[in-house]
């Protein structure tokens, strides 16, 4: 290969995986997009739908910021594999749905789960592909080592075992954002693949899953991270077809087996429960806030403070349903106003619109309190300011695209680790 990283991205959004790879306007995200940055990845081919809507708004912002060329606002179960390019880097933030296993095709490699689920769309093209893309990067909710709930884990074991069936090594860790610098707790599993014949893959193969786990890794080095216990390292194997995986896999247990980070190579999964080995400076909510430059309607009137202090506070009443039955209601209270000196919370997809919420930051300012801006959320994401900014895009779903995308500096940290990584290695290989 030569010292261009190809990228396809699926699910793309808005583009936070792109952002993340390629920076934006030749600036490096974790410089605030003030310092050049020459990246060695360029997205060849995108693809971003949305089912549930007659406007495509994100598709139309992605086409806007980076040009239609090459984008593909098509549902991703309908386009033929052979429409999409050769790559060396397949990325997305595929949704977390069932992934379990419904049939298999005869006369085929490919497997069938049940209809609609993406996962399967990545499934296909990997097992299409004459020329397979050599490394994954994929983003998810952290609840997917653990569901569904009546087999823990069991989702992401058939994603494992998908992947190992089509020659990959796959690495994995939770990171929350905050824990590393960044402005928002934000919790999310980042899964790096490398396939076999790859110098990655080789140089997982020679060392021990622990040592590529904790040191060597890709994400050990991007997030360096220490085992939380003295406790050995969990392993196991994963055992049989796709079929018998989503059946059985560690069917009636309480407890998941997958700890918050670990390696899967050949079938054998090791997995250790780590925490983060961080300190760097931290980026706090005040940081990341805009001064004199929002509109009055973010503002909360006095006439609804106290729907905002009710929603936001503890709970303890008896409440009654639609049958008439009543019952004992509690909750605990969030805190009111947000903190300013703490990375922020979540963002949601619901932080839009005026309407009181439990959910929705408000922070005080001198002028009173109000709800966060759309740049602000952008910034919280670590997104140029106004990016999502189009004629015909509402503040509210603006602020939906952020509780739907991720913390792009955690992209490009992890995108910067393994280019340096691929470089080096083949560098050392043609040396």
């Amino acid at each position: 290969m030569d010292s261009e990283i190809k990228v396809v991205e699926l699910f793309a959004g808005v583009g936070g995986f792109r952002i993340g790879l390629e920076g934006w306007d030749g600036k490096s995200v974790s410089s605030g997009y003030k310092e050049s940055y020459n990246s060695p990845y360029r997205v060849v081919w995108s693809n971003q739908w949305e089912p549930s809507t007659k406007v495509q708004h994100a598709s139309l912002v992605y086409e806007n910021r980076f040009g239609k060329e090459g984008h593909s606002n098509v549902d991703i179960t309908q386009v033929d594999v052979s429409e999409i390019p050769d790559h060396d880097l397949l990325v997305g933030g595929f949704p977390c749905q069932d992934y379990s296993v419904a049939t298999t095709l005869k006369n085929s490699k490919g497997l069938i789960g049940k209809k609609g689920v993406l996962w399967w769309s990545i499934h296909k093209i990997l097992s299409e592909k004459k020329k397979k893309p050599r490394y994954l990067f994929l983003e998810n909710v952290d609840r997917l080592l653990i569901s569904p709930s009546e087999q823990r884990g069991r989702d992401f074991a058939i994603i494992l075992q998908s992947l190992n069936e089509l020659g990959y090594a796959v690495e994995w860790k939770i990171i929350n954002a905050a824990d590393y610098g960044m402005p928002q707790k934000r919790r999310r599993i980042f899964i790096l693949a490398y396939l076999q014949g790859t110098d990655l893959y080789e140089k997982v193969r020679m060392v021990t899953a622990k040592e590529w786990i904790l040191q060597v890794g890709t994400l050990a080095k991007a997030f360096p991270a220490r085992s939380e216990t003295a406790l050995f390292e969990t392993e196991f194997t994963l055992k049989g077809d796709l079929v018998s995986v989503s059946a059985n896999f560690n069917k009636q247990q309480s407890v998941g087996l997958f700890e918050n980070t670990g390696l899967m190579i050949g079938g054998i999964v090791t997995t250790v429960k780590t925490k983060p080995n961080y300190t760097g400076p931290f980026t706090t909510l005040a940081d990341v806030i805009q001064n004199g430059e929002v509109p009055s309607d973010f503002y909360i009137d006095q006439s609804d403070l106290g729907k905002w202090i009710y929603l936001k506070g503890p709970k303890k009443e008896l409440r009654k349903n639609a049958s008439g039955f009543e019952y004992n209601y509690s909750e605990g209270g969030m805190i009111f106003p947000d903190s300013l000196d703490k990375p922020s919370r979540t963002i949601i997809t619901g932080e839009g619109g005026r309407s009181p919420s439990r959910f929705k930051h408000v922070i005080q300012t001198n002028k009173g309190y109000r709800r966060l801006s759309p740049v602000e959320l952008e910034r919280l994401n670590m997104f140029p300011d106004n990016h999502t900014k189009l004629d015909g895009i509402s503040d509210a779903k603006r602020a939906f695209f952020m509780g739907n995308a991720l913390v792009v500096g955690v992209i490009e940290k992890i995108g910067i680790t393994l280019s340096k990584i691929i470089h080096d290695e083949f560098a050392l290989r043609h040396s």
